[in-house]
C-alpha cells in the first residue's frame, strides 16, 4: 500500500507593504490662497489710509459714499494693477522678475535646508556677501577665456559661501556654539570684511578712492539669454533647486539630513553621525547661499554693464532669504515659487511708485503680511470659516508637522 507524501508546506513569501498614495494637499494650497488674499486685503486698507487724497473723502463718507467709495476702488484697482503690470505685463517685466527672483531662490535654497536639518541659518546674508567677494574677486582680476571664466566664478563664490556656512556647522558641532547667535555675528564679519577688503590695492578701483572694485569682466557675467533682464543666473537657481531635491529625496546625506531634522537622538541611535550631517548641512546651506553673493556680483545690471563689488552690491537678498524659505514651506520647489513671487513683488514695487504714487515700502509691509499670514494657518482658519471647514472635514492621516 502506498502512502501519499504530504505537501511540505512552504513560508509564504512576505507581501510587499504598499505605499500610501500621496494626496494632493487641497488644505494648504486653500490656506496658502486665503492668506495671499488676507494680505492682499489687508495692504489695499494700507493704501487707502496712507493716501490723503482718499481718506479726506471719508470726512463726508455719510453724505456722499459714492466718492470714498470709488476712491478707495481707484487707488487699490491702479495700484495692484501696476504691481501686476511691472512684474508679468509683458516679456520685459517678466524677465524682470525673474533677474529679482534668481539670488532669492539660490539664498532661500540655503535657509531651507538648513531648516530640513533642525538649523536656524540666519546668517545667508553673511554666506552671500562672502560668495559675492570670492566670486567678483576672480572676475576682475583673473582674465580667463571666456566660459571658463564664468565657471571659476562661479566655483569660487559657491566655495566662499561653503567655507563661511561650514564655519557655523564645524563650531556648533565641535564647541556647541548656537548656531543662530554665529551665523548673525558672521554677517557682521561677512560686512565688515567687506568694508575692509573694498580699500585695498587688490580691491579698489584703481584711480579711485572710495570702496569700489573694478568692473569684472564680460567673460566672468552671466550672459543674457534672449534680451530683457533674463539672463543664465535664472538657469542657475533652477539647476540648484533640483539638486537640493535631489539631495533630500535621492541621496543617503539627505536621508541622514532629515532624520537629523526629525530627531537628532534617533538619529544618533541608529548609528548617523549628528555632528557630520551638520557640518555638511551648513556647508551646503552655505554654497547655496553663497551662489545668491555669485548672482549679485556676476548678473547683468539695467544697463547690461556689469555690477562692482561694493558695500551694498548684495541688499537684503540675505534676510529676504529667510520669509522666501519660511513661505516656501522649505521645499526645493515652494522656494522656488516663494523667490518668484517675491521677485514679481520687487520688480512690481517700482511701477506701483512710479504709476500709482504708492510708496515703495509698501511692497515690503505686503510681503511681511503675506509671511504672516503664511506662516499662521491658525489664524486663517479663524478668520475664513471655509478654511477651517475644509480642515474639519480632511480625511485621511494628518502628516507630521515641521516646516516641510
Amino acid at each position: 500500500m502506498s502512502t501519499a507524501t504530504a505537501p511540505v508546506p512552504t513560508a509564504p513569501r512576505p507581501a510587499q507593504r504598499a505605499r500610501p498614495a500621496r494626496r494632493f494637499p487641497w488644505t494648504d494650497v486653500i490656506t496658502t490662497v486665503a492668506a495671499f488674499v488676507l494680505a492682499f486685503l489687508v495692504g489695499a486698507v494700507l493704501m487707502i489710509v496712507s493716501d490723503t487724497e482718499v481718506r479726506s473723502k471719508f470726512t463726508y463718507f455719510f453724505a456722499r459714499p459714492s466718492d470714498a467709495l470709488v476712491a478707495s476702488v481707484d487707488k487699490v484697482g491702479s495700484a495692484y494693477g501696476a504691481l501686476i503690470a511691472g512684474s508679468v505685463g509683458g516679456y520685459g517685466p517678466i524677465t524682470e522678475t525673474t533677474a529679482q527672483a534668481a539670488p532669492l531662490i539660490c539664498a532661500g535654497l540655503g535657509v531651507a535646508l538648513a531648516f530640513r536639518a533642525g538649523l536656524f541659518n540666519i546668517g545667508a546674508q553673511g554666506q552671500a556677501i562672502i560668495g559675492s567677494i570670492f566670486a567678483a574677486y576672480v572676475g576682475f582680476s583673473w582674465h580667463l577665456p571666456a566660459g571658463l571664466h564664468l565657471l571659476v566664478a562661479v566655483a569660487f563664490g559657491l566655495l566662499g559661501g561653503a567655507i563661511w556656512g561650514g564655519l557655523v556647522g564645524w563650531l556648533k558641532a565641535g564647541a556647541g556654539a548656537h548656531e543662530v547667535i554665529v551665523t548673525i555675528m558672521l554677517n557682521y564679519v561677512a560686512a565688515g570684511l567687506l568694508d575692509y577688503l573694498l580699500t585695498t590695492t587688490a580691491f579698489q578701483r584703481p584711480g579711485r578712492t572710495d570702496p569700489i572694485s573694478p568692473i569684472v569682466d564680460f567673460s566672468a557675467t552671466f550672459p543674457r539669454l534672449v534680451g530683457g533682464q533674463l539672463h543664465l543666473g535664472f538657469g542657475v537657481a533652477i539647476l540648484a533647486a533640483v539638486f537640493v531635491w535631489w539631495l533630500l529625496e535621492r541621496s543617503t546625506t539627505g536621508f541622514a539630513i532629515r532624520a537629523v531634522g526629525a530627531n537628532p537622538h534617533a538619529a544618533a541611535t541608529a548609528g548617523m553621525s549628528v555632528a557630520r550631517t551638520t557640518v555638511i548641512t551648513m556647508a551646503v546651506a552655505g554654497g547655496l547661499a553663497g551662489l545668491a553673493g555669485v548672482q549679485a556680483a556676476l548678473g547683468p545690471s539695467a544697463s547690461g554693464l556689469p555690477v562692482p563689488l561694493s558695500a551694498g552690491i548684495v541688499g537684503s537678498i540675505g534676510f529676504d532669504a529667510i520669509t522666501v524659505a519660511l513661505l516656501g514651506r522649505s521645499t526645493p520647489l515652494g522656494t522656488v515659487l516663494a523667490g518668484l513671487l517675491f521677485g514679481a513683488l520687487h520688480a512690481g514695487g517700482l511701477a506701483m511708485q512710479s504709476v500709482a504714487q504708492t510708496p515703495l515700502t509698501l511692497t515690503t509691509a505686503l510681503q511681511a503680511l503675506i509671511v504672516l499670514f503664511v506662516a499662521a494657518p491658525a489664524l486663517v482658519t479663524r478668520l475664513i470659516p471655509f478654511v477651517r471647514t475644509r480642515k474639519a472635514h480632511a480625511t485621511g492621516p494628518v502628516p507630521e508637522g515641521g516646516l516641510a
